[in-house]
């Protein structure tokens, strides 16, 4: 009666530690986060293209596609901050807008890469022999083609428009979450602890939830961080081509295809879109840049 009473106290205090040591990791990789430079900064780059594109209404009293065929091609000036292009449309006011847009594709494409490429890894990590074999042979012939040709591939039988360019793009990088997904999956699989839950007798299905999905998504958490950028910078590139989201909405990548026509009278309207694709990519890697570091521990 004794021991059953011990042990029964034991599992409490083993129960009532697991939440606070997990408070205490996720705190120390936000302090490791908060004191990487790089990785602050681009928290304050991201943070100021977020805060322009949700005040949008606020930053510009223009409407982003109404044109005013009087101010063509007007340079930066009290009335428009960032100048008009060839439609006499507000560049700041079409930035502002547009942010909205890349930034939406770039979130929705990495949770398509997300949903599909993990439950493919783990899947062939885990289980292994055939499923492994077939899984990954699949995805052998998807990484044949390089991901921007497949997005544009994607898009030219599905037709462009703003949900045909993420569902793109987000199939396009789930071959590179997959494989990161069954190399952790690999290693964890041959750890002690999961050794030992299954000679307990845990089900597969439980021991893939509770020990090895915990110890996967970190490397994985890292990944799609980076791939925002990429993944921003893909859904630009479709809307330069014309594949993308379609006029009059604002866009950065078509903004940027419809001033190159006037790069030497007006180079505004080009350049600032162009900025802006620049700074959230830059942005969007150095965060990751960051949260690899703070939560590798390697480097501790």
């Amino acid at each position: 009666m004794l021991s059953s009473t011990r042990e029964s106290d034991t599992v409490e205090a083993r129960a009532a530690a697991r939440p606070a040591r997990a408070r205490s990791h996720g705190a120390i990789g936000l302090r490791r986060v908060a004191r990487h430079r790089g990785a602050t900064l681009g928290i304050v780059l991201v943070a100021g293209l977020l805060l322009l594109s949700l005040l949008a209404p606020y930053v510009s009293r223009y409407d982003p596609a109404e044109p005013h065929f009087g101010a063509r091609l007007e340079p930066p000036t009290a009335a428009y901050p960032l100048g008009t292009d060839s439609y006499g449309r507000d560049v700041l006011s079409r930035v502002a807008y547009g942010g909205r847009i890349s930034l939406v594709v770039g979130a929705v494409s990495v949770v398509v890469s997300f949903v599909v490429g993990l439950p493919l890894g783990v899947a062939a990590g885990y289980a292994g022999g055939r499923i492994d074999d077939l899984i990954m042979r699949i995805i052998d012939v998807w990484l044949a083609f390089p991901e921007l040709l497949l997005a544009i591939g994607i898009v030219a039988v599905l037709g462009p428009g703003l949900h045909n360019v993420m569902l793109a793009i987000g199939i396009s990088g789930v071959p590179g979450v997959c494989r990161l997904v069954r190399g952790n999956v690999l290693a964890v699989k041959e750890e002690s602890y999961v050794e030992v839950a299954c000679a307990v007798g845990g089900t597969a299905m439980h021991i893939v939830r509770a020990h090895v999905l915990p110890n996967v998504l970190a490397p994985v958490v890292v990944l799609l961080t980076l791939r925002l950028g990429t993944a921003i910078l893909a859904g630009v590139g479709l809307s330069f081509l014309g594949l993308g989201v379609q006029p009059p909405a604002p866009e950065w990548g078509a903004m940027v295809a419809e001033g190159r026509t006037y790069l030497q009278q007006a180079w505004w309207v080009s350049t600032i879109p162009g900025a802006a694709i620049f700074l959230s990519v830059m942005g969007f890697n150095m965060f990751g840049d960051g949260l690899r570091d703070a939560l590798d521990p390697r480097l501790h």
